[in-house]
Order: C-alpha cells, then structure tokens, then sequence
C-alpha cells in the first residue's frame, strides 16, 4: 500500500485529503507540528509528499528542498499561490507537479495515482536487492542493514542500485556518471567523486565497513 504524507496547514483541509486517499486504497497521514516535518517525513517514509507553499515557521520550498538532500520521493506541491513564479520555484526545488488551490479531488487522486505510476511501475518487477546483509530498497530509494534504515539521495541511490546490480564487476565512473547523465542528473568527475564519498561515509556509519571497493584507475566494486 502506497503511502502519502500531507503537509498543509489548513486542518480541514488536510483531513479531507486524508480521508479521501484512504477511500482510494492509500494509507495517508498529515503533519500536525510544523516545525517538526522532515521528522515526520523520516519516521513516516512515504511513497508521496503533498506540500502546500505557506506554512507556520518555514515554508514548503524549504522542506521541498530538505527532503530532497536525502530522498527522491515524489512532491506533488497544492497551493492558491498559482503565480508563475511560485510554480517555476516549486519545480526548481525538487517538486514533481503543482496542483492549484481550490482543488477537484478527482484532479488530486488522478494526478497522485499517475505520478505514483511512473515513479513505482518497476516495483512490479525487483523490488529489493541484497548484499552482505545490506537491503536495498528499490522502491523506497533506501538501503537497510541490521534494522537500521538509511535514506539515500537519488544519486546515491542509483550509484548503489548500479553497483549491486552488477555486482562482482568493476563499474566505471564513465558508467555511472552515464547513468546519472541518463537519469537527468547533472554530473561530472569531480561530483562523482563527493557523492561516493557520501556514500562511502553514510555506509560506515551503520557498520557497512568496505562495502564499495575502489579499482585505482578503473572503477568501483562491491564484491562478495
């Protein structure tokens, strides 16, 4: 079951919404302490993000933009500041579509359940790949080793998803950084370089001692 996190500040509102995803088959729930999202965010680990602009303490671009260092969940922004600005702003900060106050929660569902479709639609297929103990998940973008689950950005993310894939085979940095390139994310050698020791450091921290092994001159290898 899809899970749908709301982040509006109207209570009425967001219980509508609520109540509404659950009629369609989801499992939903809405931010209550707005100081408090991306906790909720990391606690909750939903499939979907509804985020409305203007909200108590920090705005909806602000936690658009935390919830991206660590996850590509899709964010689907619901706002009356239908502007042309606001809506060039909420694509440019990670969000995946914008929907405009007031709403047909129809529009909602059916906008929810195609993003939901192109984001997911190879949960049919592998869902889960394993190495070591270490699980990663495709269709959460997460990896779990020894109960702890780590959230990964989405270049982390397909670096380990490649790595695994192909494991016991050096990979090199021109395929990786192709297949990032392929996946519309920008970056070169130098970018590759930080996001693999990211990588390297947030797998240390939950015990994964040298899970990638760097072939000076070649590539990467997780081996078994």
């Amino acid at each position: 079951m899809f899970k749908i996190l709301i982040v509006e500040d109207d209570q009425t509102i967001a219980k509508i919404l609520s109540e509404n995803l659950n009629k369609w088959g989801y499992e939903s729930t809405y931010v209550e302490e707005f100081d408090l999202v991306i906790q909720k965010f990391r606690s909750y680990s939903p499939h979907l993000v509804l985020m409305d602009i203007t909200l108590p303490y920090f705005n909806g671009f602000y936690w658009c933009s935390e919830i991206r260092k660590e996850s590509n969940v899709p964010i689907v922004f619901i706002s009356s500041n239908t502007d042309n600005m606001n809506i060039v702003m909420a694509m440019n900060m990670g969000g995946d579509d914008f929907i405009t106050k007031p709403f047909d929660l129809s529009v909602v569902v059916a906008k929810i359940q195609a993003l939901l479709r192109r984001s997911y639609s190879y949960m049919t297929q592998v869902t889960t790949i394993e190495h070591r103990g270490a699980i990663l998940n495709i269709g959460e973008a997460t990896l779990t080793y020894q109960e702890t689950k780590l959230d990964l950005t989405k270049n982390e993310f397909r670096i380990l998803q490649l790595l695994m894939e192909k494991k016991n085979t050096v990979v090199s940095r021109e395929e990786i950084m192709k297949k990032l390139w392929d996946s519309d994310c920008f970056i070169d050698d130098n970018t590759l370089t930080v996001n693999m020791t990211r990588i390297r450091k947030k797998l240390e921290d939950i015990g994964l001692e040298q899970f990638i092994t760097t072939k000076k001159g070649i590539g990467y290898l997780i081996s078994d």
